[in-house]
């Protein structure tokens, strides 16, 4: 047969001369052997039995066992070296140091198991085990193994420190101690509204000043107050049953609203929507765009509605009521599209989370105690946590996944939760009655609280959105105690 024929059952040799492979493998070690037609007939007849004198085989074939495996290639040594404890300065010491490098290389590629050609053959560099797994709190690349030679530990974070006093004091004369009544609210323009008595008053955050903005009269009072999300719109809930609309920047009424029959004691803003909840046992959806008073009733509630809030979405509505039942509306529906029984006491406190979607929670009032998360989306009951006293109010931060939380009778208390695991941050105490009244600041540092010892205290509990050790600029600076009319 002519030499330059090449029967398709054989391999032509190349020459070593010719290979292409990296230098610092040796090329007499690479060896392709001529392979007959017999001996492939041989191979696939006694395949079981045939062992290739290139390779060897092994058991698992997509598991490679570490005993073959080059790791000259990444010039790494086999075993690791000592790290010196005083390393000479001179040649042999950056010999030293390119050995630590190494073996601290080899310590992060490949575990605290690294490879050794002394190993086993049946041990194999990847394995599930227990003792390859790192913590999902570490920050270094290397993880917190302490024999790991090199790795260095990064020092635990302390907790955020909640001041436990609050820095300005208003005295709020004839603010009522009722659970049902919601008398504060903060508006994103940073002003405060408080319903006294029968007036309604505005304290003004960034300068300090008040204004009184209306004055019922001695036939009617201040049951609840609500900002509009965006603008200068105040709406007040009457003890006639009526819902007020005010325009706070130039203290003028705007409109009145009728279609309850006794006091409104809650109500929640959407967008142009607002709700109002009643001692009449119903729920009214209006449209201040729309000429009716109200464009639809929401059937469900047993008894008063001291209770609502919009989700952060503006999508689905929660109220409570002294029926202790806990409902959840959708923007279209005239029935609760959720019910929630649990509670064994009035539901004034409610709270949709801003940093998970459906995330709701509840506080229940003295035969209660108890602070319970919902997951509206899968219609099911997370949590339940025993608070030991009445629970009046609930806020979420919108900078960190905490919460706050207002008690009244025995404790008089507000306390700082950090969720999910409900551990507390802090308890702040100071008001010498039930603490009834919540409100947060737009910058969501700063909440305020009122009570019936007939006063509002401001209090630092969240960090800012860019750093935990920013004080709120919200009067932080205005210490003391003055009046707010």
């Amino acid at each position: 047969m002519d030499d330059s024929t090449i029967s398709p059952l054989t391999v032509q040799p190349v020459p070593s001369s010719q290979l292409n492979v990296p230098a610092i493998m040796q090329r007499p070690s690479l060896n392709l052997d001529t392979v007959t037609p017999s001996d492939h007939v041989s191979r696939l007849i006694n395949s079981n039995h045939y062992k290739s004198p290139s390779r060897t085989i092994y058991s698992d074939r997509f598991i490679p066992s570490r005993s073959n495996s080059n790791f000259a290639l990444f010039n790494i040594s086999s075993s690791s070296p000592p790290l010196p404890t005083n390393p000479p300065a001179s040649e042999g010491g950056k010999e030293d140091s390119s050995s630590a490098y190494a073996a601290l290389l080899r310590s992060a590629l490949f575990g605290p198991h690294t490879p050794d050609k002394r190993d086993s053959p049946g041990r194999n560099i990847f394995r599930f085990k227990t003792e390859t797994r790192q913590s999902m709190h570490s920050l270094s690349p290397f993880g917190h193994d302490e024999d790991r030679p090199g790795s260095s530990h990064s020092p635990v974070k302390t907790p955020r420190k909640v001041p436990r006093s609050p820095y300005k004091v208003l005295d709020a004369p004839a603010l009522q101690d009722d659970f049902y009544l919601n008398l504060v609210d903060w508006s994103s323009h940073n002003v405060l509204a408080v319903g006294l008595g029968n007036c309604v008053y505005l304290w003004n955050a960034c300068s300090s000043k008040v204004t009184k903005l209306c004055d019922l009269g001695i036939d009617d009072s201040v049951c609840s107050v609500g900002w509009a999300q965006r603008g200068t719109h105040l709406a007040v809930g009457t003890s006639n049953g009526k819902v007020q609309i005010w325009d706070a920047s130039r203290c003028r009424r705007v409109r009145t609203m009728e279609g309850h029959h006794l006091r409104v004691g809650a109500l929640a803003w959407s967008s142009s929507v607002l709700s109002s909840g009643s001692r009449d046992k119903s729920i009214l959806q209006r449209d201040i765009r729309a000429q009716e008073d109200f464009v639809s009733k929401l059937s469900g509630p047993k008894s008063e509605v001291c209770g609502l809030k919009w989700s952060y979405d503006n999508r689905e509505l929660a109220s409570g009521g002294n029926d202790n039942r806990l409902f959840v509306w959708n923007q279209h529906s005239t029935q609760p599209v959720l019910k929630y029984c649990e509670h064994t006491a009035a539901v004034k406190a409610i709270a949709w989370s801003p940093h998970l979607h459906g995330l709701l929670a509840s506080g229940g009032g003295t035969a209660d105690r108890c602070v319970r998360f919902w997951n509206t989306t899968t219609n099911s009951h997370l949590s339940c946590m025993d608070t030991g006293s009445q629970v009046c109010n609930l806020v979420w931060s919108r900078n960190v996944n905490e919460l706050v939380s207002t008690h009244g009778y025995s404790q008089n208390q507000i306390i700082v939760w950090r969720y999910p695991t409900m551990s507390k941050l802090a308890t702040l105490t100071g008001h010498t009655y039930r603490v009834l009244y919540l409100a947060l600041s737009p910058d969501g540092q700063t909440i305020v609280t009122g009570a019936g010892d007939e006063t509002l205290r401001f209090w630092n509990v969240f960090p800012s959105p860019k750093s935990q050790n920013t004080d709120s600029e919200i009067g932080a600076s205005s210490l003391g105690r003055t009046t707010i009319r």
